[in-house]
């Protein structure tokens, strides 16, 4: 299944979090999106791997994603080596994405910045037709997206540019975030609290969305970064 735009992310939830009000604009425009999470989450506080699958896949359909898979990397201790760039390139090849929209280039938890240079690396290798791989025993063919975007996590930064998003869209984010309830703020649970499980933390992700959308005159916004130089046709579609 070619996709339109992919998200790559370290854990379930990084997407929802970060820049899911993006992919449901689009969409809600006819695009394909998907997502590609590396862990299962395990060695999170709260809830099983199992409860985070399930919940992984209740927001897969609240966004109407056209696909989700997990690789399956040991969370917390996967690597940026030869045998998971394989799985990357893998997983982007079987998708070929426009745009691919990867984890915050450095962040609170160690897994982010680490999954980010794991993506930007594999995008290069995945265009390479000498590295050569497989999906179900048919040989893929090479691919590398058109560009490479990555969203912004816990750690502010200045966005290079932001996306603006409709009420429509933030208000399904929201909820594909709230699929995650083992994560998040939940007044019935006896789970242990942890930092994101504070009904502050998703008063910071609303209000961040809030601030972005102010700086470019939106209701809300998410911001992306970059590391090359994005270019432009027409300065009057600049907003």
């Amino acid at each position: 299944m070619k996709l339109d735009i992919l998200a790559m992310a370290a854990h379930p939830d990084d997407v929802e979090l970060a820049c899911a009000a993006t992919l449901h604009k689009y969409v809600m425009a006819g695009k394909k999106a998907g997502i590609v999470d590396f862990t299962r989450g395990e060695l999170g506080t709260r809830g099983t791997p199992e409860i985070r699958e399930q919940e992984a896949q209740a927001s897969a359909e609240i966004l109407g994603l056209s696909a989700r898979e997990n690789l399956g990397f040991r969370d917390g201790f996967f690597k940026n080596d030869e045998a998971h760039q394989l799985k990357v390139i893998r997983a982007i090849r079987k998708y070929r994405p426009e745009i691919l929209l990867a984890n915050a280039t450095a962040d609170r938890h160690p897994d982010h910045g680490r999954a980010s240079v794991l993506t930007k690396e594999s995008v290069f290798l995945a265009g390479l037709k000498n590295i050569e791989t497989e999906e179900q025993g048919v040989k893929q063919a090479p691919w590398r997206p058109k560009a490479v975007y990555y969203y912004i996590q816990s750690i502010p930064q200045t966005p290079n540019f932001i996306v603006a998003v409709p009420e429509e869209a933030w208000q399904v984010k929201m909820k594909a975030v709230r699929a995650f309830k083992s994560q998040f703020f939940d007044p019935n649970s006896d789970e242990p609290d942890t930092y994101i499980s504070s009904p502050k933390f998703m008063e910071m992700i609303e209000s961040r969305g809030i601030h972005y959308g102010h700086e470019i005159g939106a209701q809300y916004g998410e911001g992306f970064t970059v590391e090359r130089t994005i270019g432009v046709k027409d300065l009057f579609e600049l907003s």
